[in-house]
């Protein structure tokens, strides 16, 4: 990429990009990733330029560079405090560890996040399956009557949340008031 070749193009491409992860950044905390494809598909739609792709995506890398080093776009708090909460809301470790890589997080950093979960919570997968049953009324919180209809459906539930079948059976085979007991404690 030559930039002396049109320098108010090139200044006014960077300038426009800027603003646009600037304000980006106002409203969201996003991944690299997630900035990198958001200024791109801007670029796209909206810039349309006579840049190419490759050009415009070197451009991009520099200024989320350029925001690393400033420390306004960071992976590892990004991974720490998504993991975070994706746990609050009932995640596995294995459904946050895949939401995470969706989301273009380098795979040393959700190592990292995971292992600071597993170190501050005692079982953190069933605490999240017991939050799941709760959000979902699943499991202990049905009717004893409908309890072993659904108990297929349930466990296909906890299934998709990423949980293992041992913990699942362990988390439906609860009795109502221990299951009680337990999300008080929680």
């Amino acid at each position: 990429m030559n930039p002396t070749v049109n320098k108010s193009d090139f200044e006014d491409l960077t300038t426009n990009l800027k603003d646009l992860a600037y304000s980006y950044l106002e409203k969201y905390s996003p991944s690299k990733q997630q900035l990198k494809v958001y200024l791109l598909k801007k670029y796209l739609t909206k810039i349309k330029g006579t840049k190419t792709k490759k050009e415009v995506t070197g451009i991009i890398d520099e200024i989320i560079s350029n925001l690393e080093n400033n420390r306004v776009l960071n992976d590892e708090m990004y991974s720490d405090s998504k993991a975070r909460m994706f746990l609050r809301r009932g995640y596995s470790l294995n459904k946050i560890n895949q939401s995470l890589r969706n989301k273009g997080i380098d795979s040393k950093f959700i190592k990292q996040s995971i292992d600071k979960i597993k170190e501050d919570e005692i079982e953190p997968d069933f605490v999240s399956a017991l939050k799941l049953c709760k959000r979902r009324r699943i499991g202990p919180l049905r009717p004893d009557d409908n309890r072993e209809l659904f108990y297929k459906k349930d466990m296909g539930i906890l299934a998709r949340g990423g949980f293992s079948f041992d913990l699942s059976k362990r988390v439906l085979d609860l009795e109502k008031a221990e299951f009680n007991k337990l999300i008080k404690l929680i």
